[in-house]
């Protein structure tokens, strides 16, 4: 078992990891051909700047989850208002099919859960496989697939997870 690594600011020592998903407007698959990197990119520089540190990242075509330690004295919403706001500018202005495919670039929503109880290995396998569930889904888009199909296929993700 390793030791629990602290970060700190001038009053506190801290270990605040969040796991962070958010979407496009209408979950719209727009976070492809080159958009994907450049936001990778882009949240890293906010991240480099708040001082914040990407554990683990994966740009999907319709979301991005995102696991990351922030100071707690800063706030994990602020980084991610951060993130949110100035890729919505940046990626727009570099990508104009964006401006024209939906109105704003990402939603109001976001979801957030900590990840102090869950061993970190788990989170980041969670994250990086959700490129191949993606991938998996897309390959058998066209397909009927019975409810019952789908229950099984659901008990197999969440046993590999």
């Amino acid at each position: 078992m390793s030791a629990q690594t602290y970060k700190s600011n001038r009053h506190i020592f801290y270990s605040c990891k969040y796991h962070v998903v958010f979407c496009p407007k209408y979950l719209r698959k727009v976070l492809v051909n080159g958009i994907d990197i450049r936001l990778k990119e882009i949240i890293q520089q906010v991240a480099d700047e708040l001082e914040c540190e990407i554990i683990e990242l994966e740009v999907l075509p319709d979301h991005v989850h995102m696991l990351c330690e922030v100071d707690p004295q800063f706030g994990v919403h602020k980084f991610v208002k951060r993130v949110k706001g100035l890729s919505s500018s940046l990626l727009r202005k570099q990508f104009p099919a964006l401006k024209s495919r939906i109105p704003t670039l990402w939603t109001h929503s976001y979801f957030i859960s900590t990840v102090g109880g869950a061993p970190l290995a788990v989170i980041k396998q969670y994250i990086e496989n959700q490129k191949d569930v993606v991938q998996d889904t897309l390959r058998y888009e066209n397909i009927q697939v019975s409810p019952s199909t789908l229950q099984e296929s659901k008990k197999q993700v969440d046993a590999n997870a």
